[in-house]
């Protein structure tokens, strides 16, 4: 009866990445629960709430260049039209690129995304209660990390008990269906973190995604330029329609 031991351990393991999970989810659900209502987004702010510091470089590139104030190659690589800053995060983008006017996109990407401009953003959607906090992210992907650990887990004692010699044939399978139980908790427990947990604890808290469903509805009814940026700054450079500034985000190098 040694298996049972197995099962014990099989099912603890699994029921504390699961309680685990749980507690995590129920900590992120809870940020954002009291933010302001009525408050408009920036562009700026919705794109760091759809896709984080990143988004928030790669709006503010393809702002300056449908601007023609920068110019966004094919090939990779941004040249200065206009050298003065409308904001923060221009003079970013400006002084990523440096004083010789012209850089590869790639490295002016990440200097923005990891500029004091966007960690000042970040904060005071933080504090506003539209975005997760970086410890809330943290502990969420942690515990379903645990969860998938736990799940190998009980698949790998179940094996274990499976293969001792001592087991009859019916005995196995007796054994395989109490080890099937703790293992379909952990699948369940991801797949429901997969469904409610995944679509708010990157970026943008309960009261984020709300304001930004309303920042889409609206931009429908705005000028071409609003909304063109509105899906850039929710979608990200795949909502960008000219195959070259694309292609200038995907690095692509002209066909010989």
């Amino acid at each position: 009866m040694f298996w049972v031991l197995l099962l014990l351990l099989a099912w603890a393991v699994a029921g504390t990445a699961c309680i685990r999970l749980c507690l995590a989810a129920v900590r992120a659900a809870a940020v954002g629960t009291e933010a302001a209502f009525g408050r408009d987004l920036t562009l700026y702010e919705a794109a760091f709430l759809s896709g984080g510091p990143a988004r928030v470089a790669d709006l503010t590139l393809v702002s300056m260049a449908r601007q023609r104030r920068l110019l966004l190659a094919h090939t990779g690589w941004a040249t200065v039209v206009d050298p003065h800053a409308r904001d923060e995060m221009e003079r970013t983008v400006l002084g990523a690129i440096g004083p010789d006017g012209q850089s590869r996109i790639a490295p002016v990407r990440t200097a923005a995304a990891t500029a004091e401009a966007v960690r000042a953003l970040a904060d005071r959607l933080v504090a506003a209660g539209l975005a997760v906090p970086d410890t809330a992210r943290s502990t969420v992907a942690d515990a379903v990390r645990h969860v998938r650990n736990a799940a190998a887990g009980v698949v790998a004692l179940g094996t274990i008990a499976l293969l001792m010699p001592s087991q009859a044939t019916e005995g196995q399978a007796l054994v395989a269906v109490w080890f099937t139980l703790p293992l379909i908790l952990t699948l369940s427990c991801l797949a429901i973190a997969r469904v409610e947990v995944h679509p708010y604890t990157r970026w943008a808290s309960p009261a984020g995604q709300r304001l930004l469903g309303g920042l889409v509805r609206h931009a429908d009814s705005a000028g071409d330029d609003r909304t063109y940026l509105t899906s850039v700054a929710v979608r990200g450079i795949r909502a960008i329609g000219e195959p070259d500034l694309r292609a200038a985000f995907a690095h692509r190098k002209p066909h010989r």
